[in-house]
């Protein structure tokens, strides 16, 4: 009996050790859960990079297109025809001087021999050149002498038609019909300041008032800034313009990849703006003839238009010969017209160089370049 109770009372201490050890193990399993490890730390992620088709090759750095704004914020653009009739008003007020004083000496009661030579010299001054004067003031005296013309409306007559002889009957069309498939190419060269890149905004304005779509050619590629003044011009008036995007350029590449351009978009016109040449730099002059010869391998040039600055005078026609030799010019452009009292620089140029003064600038506004008209020219010189 007494082993029985030694036996059960063995069983009951080994149990209740067993549950002891139950619950420190059980207590040891519940605490506080574990945290769980960091995160490991994100990559930065790459750089987003345009998608390109296997096998392409990057683009080689060339011309850029520069797209113009949609619609121009300027106004429409006047009638090109008749503009300079329109803006002759302007032009007779800075002409006025050089009319009166002609008018006034050949209304003189007995003109004499240095009544003549002021007429003479008063010519000479409008930068007619010697020669045209010469010629007109001996027409001038013979009709006189002959008719007894006294009145001034009878001497205006007279000097109009004179003057406008001395303009003389030349054609003064501008080219800028496509030929086919091949858009017109205007070339405008001329020296720095004459007002080249402007003329190359406004004539681009003029033929897209007229419905011609036209490109525009940055090849001016030694001063950025001449880029850029295209660039803004082309923005104006609704042009597209071909520019390289490097400075210093080739030029003559720059002008075959507009007008290469021009053929793939079918447009009109392509004028391509040159760097503003001193006259005196003949390799300049010959890297001219260089961009014409390049155009002419894929497109006819229908116009060379030499820019003059209207106020240089003789100066500009030095320049004009100088041009004349290192190019075929077509057709003369004189810009600030406006400003100056000596419009016998229209005479003296046409003689010089056997070319037509076929546009005119007459003033700073987007509308102020116009076809030469020389009725409208004499009108304006002689009030």
């Amino acid at each position: 009996m007494v082993y029985l109770i030694i036996v059960i009372a063995l069983v009951v201490v080994a149990a209740i050790a067993g549950g002891a050890m139950l619950v420190v193990r059980s207590r040891r399993q519940v605490g506080p859960p574990a945290a769980p490890p960091p995160a490991a730390p994100s990559a930065p992620a790459a750089p987003s990079i345009p998608s390109q088709e296997a096998g392409a090759a990057p683009a080689a750095p060339g011309p850029l297109v520069a797209e113009p704004p949609a619609a121009p914020a300027e106004a429409p653009p006047q009638p090109f025809a008749g503009r300079m009739s329109r803006l002759r008003g302007r032009l007779a007020r800075s002409q006025s001087g050089f009319g009166s004083v002609l008018l006034s000496l050949l209304s003189r009661d007995g003109l004499d021999e240095q009544g003549w030579e002021e007429i003479e010299d008063t010519l000479v001054g409008a930068d007619l050149g010697a020669v045209p004067a010469r010629q007109l003031v001996d027409e001038l005296r013979t009709q006189v002498r002959v008719g007894g013309v006294r009145g001034t409306d009878e001497v205006r007559t007279l000097l109009r038609g004179d003057l406008i002889e001395q303009v003389g009957d030349m054609d003064r069309s501008l080219h800028t019909a496509r030929h086919g498939d091949r858009p017109a190419v205007i070339l405008m060269v001329g020296v720095n300041g004459t007002g080249k890149t402007s003329t190359c905004g406004k004539l681009a304005r003029a033929l897209i008032g007229e419905g011609h779509t036209v490109l525009l050619g940055a090849a001016d590629t030694f001063r950025a800034a001449a880029a850029d003044q295209l660039q803004t011009w082309g923005e104006r008036v609704g042009a597209r313009v071909v520019r390289s995007d490097r400075e210093g350029a080739d030029p003559a590449s720059v002008a075959f990849d507009t007008v290469r351009q021009g053929i793939e978009e079918r447009a009109d016109a392509v004028i391509v703006d040159t760097a503003g040449r001193l006259h005196t730099k003949t390799g300049l002059m010959d890297e001219l003839g260089k961009i014409k010869r390049v155009i002419e391998r894929q497109a006819t040039v229908d116009e060379v238009l030499l820019v003059l600055d209207a106020t240089t005078g003789q100066n500009g026609m030095r320049q004009a010969r100088v041009f004349a030799e290192a190019v075929d010019v077509t057709g003369i452009v004189l810009t600030k017209l406006d400003g100056t009292a000596k419009g016998g620089i229209v005479v003296a140029v046409q003689r010089e160089l056997g070319v037509p003064v076929k546009l005119v600038g007459l003033g700073e506004g987007l509308d102020d370049l116009a076809p030469f008209e020389p009725a409208a020219f004499v009108d304006a010189i002689l009030g």
